[in-house]
């Protein structure tokens, strides 16, 4: 019997990359899931691909705190309560500070920060009875600023040091709190990076092929539950930004920045 076997899990932005991986990975297991994501047509074809196991999908915006309410109640509803939540649902940016509406970085903070606050919100009373988990899919940009991310970066810091605070207020309940940062993993999330103006870029600046797959890291992901870690840093590029921003902080700053500037310009 597998770990997460009858447990009832739920994976904000389960339509794609890590989140889509996520549920093929549990449902694998044995898990009940439940998942959200804004476009009707692919949580429609996850469900009718798995139409014949305990799957519940609805169409959400984490950014909106009454919809976040509405899909937590309704997951409640069809499963009777919540053992795991993995807030994954994330959008990125790829634009200059000086070159973006100031609505590109609130955007950020609404979905990525603000997502998870109001899913955990709603569903940490059931976690706290069942002493379960909850989850925040982070990024290297929550330790490293990340030129052209300001805007992600900012929101992965948030994440992170607000999920540092819930875990020491939680630490007598039983629930396990972590986040884990994939570091570069195949996902569609650059495809859909918000430019200066808020538009979808609809290309990625990095092969993916030689990416980690989304399939791998939800693994490590979901391994890191079971053993109730701390932190799940992921890649050798991932591990290596964290140690040097924390050892050699002003030689971090230097390499990121040969990393993403070339001939002076950003690598958008």
């Amino acid at each position: 019997m597998s770990f997460f076997t009858d447990k009832i899990v739920i994976v904000t932005g389960g339509s794609d990359g890590i989140g889509r991986a996520l549920i093929d990975g549990l449902i694998g297991a044995g898990a009940k899931v439940a998942t959200c994501g804004r476009q009707y047509d692919k949580l429609y074809a996850l469900q009718m691909e798995y139409s014949q196991v305990m799957l519940h999908t609805m169409v959400c915006d984490v950014s909106h705190e009454e919809e976040c309410k509405r899909f937590i109640r309704s997951t409640v509803d069809t499963f009777g309560t919540i053992d795991i939540l993995i807030n994954n649902a994330g959008i990125s940016m790829r634009s200059l500070f000086d070159e973006a509406d100031t609505n590109v970085i609130r955007q950020m903070m609404d979905v990525n920060f603000m997502g998870a606050v109001y899913c955990t919100k709603f569903a940490l009373p059931y976690i706290v009875k069942q002493k379960g988990t909850v989850v925040g899919v982070s990024s290297t940009a929550g330790y490293q600023g990340l030129p052209g991310r300001s805007g992600y970066s900012a929101s992965k810091f948030a994440l992170q040091g607000w999920l540092e605070a819930l875990r020491i207020e939680l630490m007598d309940s039983g629930v396990h709190v972590m986040w884990v940062s994939p570091g570069f993993t195949t996902s569609n999330i650059r495809n859909t990076a918000l430019n200066g103006r808020g538009v979808g870029q609809g290309e990625s600046p990095l092969d993916e092929s030689k990416l980690m797959s989304a399939e791998t890291c939800a693994r490590y992901i979901l391994s890191a539950i079971e053993k109730r870690k701390r932190v799940l840093v992921l890649t050798f590029t991932g591990k290596l930004t964290v140690f040097m921003n924390r050892f050699f902080p002003s030689l971090a700053d230097k390499l990121v920045h040969r990393y993403y500037f070339k001939n002076g310009e950003l690598i958008k």
